[in-house]
């Protein structure tokens, strides 16, 4: 079976044959940027409490944290948005794990810097059986240590490829979170985490999996 990060890469390289050399050029440079900046050793980790946050879901809910802890664990993950190609793998992926991470008794939450109505695009058009959360102004990204601030040149780069971030991000278009995953145990300590500051990047499932159930 192909693993997640397998797919990436190949779509990855499959990409970068698309892209302008002063394009990927921007691209690589804001990368190595950010790497060398210390952002993931500011991100929270294993051991560390888990910030509680209350946010919007793409279907009009409010979700509480503390209210999900309270059924089992949680799975959370955030992502930059829906106009992300690896995102929207990486959501799709989790898709498929979902009834083995259900069946696990935890809850699966993804977080994103989008509008409600993008999430609610995201989960329609990828059938997604999970709450995804809209996180405006990347607040609660802020509280995990995962919020940074795209460079000028990597930002109009984006604009011009018609990705739109200062309307689906609600005039915060310059501000994306970290790639990351936590497993959150019930009493809301993190007890596994994901955190890379390359977006091509993600957590596998089978990694989640195996923390899940390091948890029994």
């Amino acid at each position: 079976m192909t693993t997640l990060n397998t797919e990436l890469r190949t779509f990855f390289e499959a990409r970068q044959q698309q892209i302008p050399a002063e394009i990927r050029e921007i691209m690589r440079r804001a990368g190595q940027e950010l790497a060398d900046s210390g952002q993931v050793d500011r991100a929270l980790t294993v051991g560390a409490e888990a910030p509680r946050f209350s946010l919007p879901s793409a279907t009009g809910q409010t979700l509480a944290l503390g209210d999900l802890l309270a059924d089992g664990p949680v799975v959370l993950t955030f992502y930059r948005g829906a106009w992300c190609p690896y995102c929207n793998i990486a959501l799709r992926s989790l898709q498929q794990h979902h009834d083995a991470i259900t069946a696990r008794g935890a809850r699966l939450v993804a977080v994103s810097p989008q509008i409600p109505d993008e999430s609610l695009s995201l989960v329609e058009k990828h059938d997604l059986a999970f709450d995804v959360l809209s996180d405006l102004g990347s607040e609660t990204a802020k509280q995990y240590g995962l919020a940074f601030d795209l460079p000028d040149d990597l930002a109009a780069v984006y604009d011009k490829l018609g990705f739109e971030l200062q309307r689906v991000n609600d005039g915060h278009p310059r501000t994306l979170p970290l790639p990351a995953t936590y497993v959150i145990d019930r009493d809301g300590t993190i007890r596994w985490a994901f955190v890379n500051t390359d977006y091509t990047t993600r957590a596998e499932p089978a990694d989640i999996l195996a923390a899940l159930d390091a948890l029994n």
